[in-house]
């Protein structure tokens, strides 16, 4: 028997040093034929601790190096909303392929600006919504597309939790793209989103902290036949952070944290059966391994989070910001 050919390794780079970085690379480091290859901070000492701590072997103390190494095969984006467009664009114009943390950016337009890019630079784009890759969401989304408990008719999903208010906060601060929106929202919205697709109309109200970031969103979203997802959002109110899913025959419950690795409840006939998927890691690597997939196949688009599910995602955010009044500039 012929020995098979391992894959290419996937040599990473990470922009942004934050806490979702070290989420990132703690899975990252995990994956079969991909390496941490180089980080950067604007704090070169910043960079030396997180290389050292992950075992990357550059470390920039700025973002341009990095992006200009042509040893880095896909660059993670994790730094504010509000950079996502710039770094992007930057790593796609040196050809680096970016996997950009969610949201994509701060709005439809830019959204476009970034896609039009990859286009035009040929390179690989992707959400970082990671959510979508986790196999207890897939096998939701499977039940809900066979209908196998018949047609989808409501959904509830929020996301919430007590933060103490610290103006310094990158999470409350509004000119960095900070509030319950954005940085939260955006899963509620992700699950009508790929469950039940756009709606006809929307209805939003939203709570503001002095500074004007949105400290807690409550949306509905209008499907028509009455069907309707309650979505709510916060980042000043502890919330169950769960998604149920509301068929004719059975209801499908993403027990607590939703978004991330979980269990399952289907209550069906009376009877309550839990589905647990055994997740050992963080669950970043699914995302991780889809993306460095798609860069061996020389793809440049995904087939699940694909550019158009990006552009209605951001498209949906915008309606709400709207609803609510909710400018960052």
């Amino acid at each position: 028997m012929k020995n098979q050919l391992r894959p290419r390794t996937i040599r990473w780079g990470i922009i942004g040093l934050g806490n979702i970085a070290n989420k990132f690379a703690t899975d990252l480091i995990t994956v079969p034929d991909a390496q941490l290859y180089a980080v950067a901070s604007r704090s070169q000492d910043k960079a030396n601790a997180f290389a050292l701590q992950y075992k990357a072997i550059k470390a920039y103390g700025n973002y341009e190096d990095l992006t200009k190494d042509s040893n880095v095969d896909a660059v993670y984006i994790a730094t504010p909303h509000t950079f996502h467009k710039a770094n992007t664009i930057t790593c796609l114009k040196q050809g680096r392929a970016v996997l950009c943390e969610k949201p994509l950016a701060m709005n439809l337009e830019e959204v476009e600006d970034m896609i039009a890019c990859a286009q035009a630079n040929n390179t690989l784009l992707m959400e970082g919504l990671w959510t979508y890759f986790l196999p207890h969401y897939q096998y939701v989304l499977s039940l809900l597309q066979d209908k196998r408990y018949g047609k989808l008719t409501k959904l509830e999903a929020d996301f919430g939790f007590h933060g103490a208010f610290d103006e310094h906060s990158r999470l409350f601060n509004k000119s960095l793209g900070g509030g319950s929106l954005l940085d939260i929202g955006i899963y509620p919205i992700f699950a009508a989103l790929s469950s039940l697709g756009i709606p006809n109309t929307i209805d939003a109200k939203a709570s503001f902290f002095d500074n004007g970031a949105d400290s807690s969103c409550h949306m509905v979203f209008n499907y028509g036949d009455n069907v309707k997802a309650y979505l709510k959002s916060s980042i000043k109110t502890d919330l169950p952070t769960e998604a149920i899913f509301y068929c004719e025959k059975a209801t499908i419950k993403i027990n607590r944290m939703f978004f991330r690795p979980t269990t399952l409840s289907i209550i069906s006939n009376g009877k309550k059966e839990k589905k647990d998927f055994n997740e050992s890691a963080l669950g970043y690597h699914y995302e991780i391994s889809h993306f460095n997939q798609l860069l061996r196949d020389g793809k440049t688009e995904s087939n699940i989070m694909t550019f158009d599910f990006s552009r209605n995602l951001m498209m949906l955010l915008d309606k709400v910001r709207n609803r609510i009044d909710l400018n960052y500039s």
